[in-house]
């Protein structure tokens, strides 16, 4: 995974749900890549023999206020495996 990197939006959002990076981490180096389309899924498992770019893509949910507030982090590794990012899509 290399170095482990976290935006501060990705960090504020991990607070205000409450979810420990290393769970979405773990989730990551296992192959779990949340909710990805196909052809991400087919370009991740490239990825992993090709030495490419792994993306993953975590919904994130939680009640506030009577109501189901939802976001999304990503989690990328580099090709080189030199790092790895926590991040909001909208930071990418």
């Amino acid at each position: 995974m290399g170095r482990l990197l976290a935006t501060p939006g990705a960090l504020r959002l991990l607070e205000r749900y409450q979810i420990s990076v290393l769970a979405l981490l773990s989730r990551h180096v296992r192959g779990d890549w949340g909710e990805l389309c196909a052809e991400d899924q087919q370009a991740n498992a490239l990825a992993l023999q090709q030495g490419l770019r792994l993306l993953s893509s975590y919904p994130l949910s939680r009640e506030e206020g009577g109501q189901t507030v939802s976001a999304t982090l990503w989690v990328i590794t580099e090709a080189d495996r030199a790092s790895t990012t926590v991040l909001l899509p909208s930071e990418y």
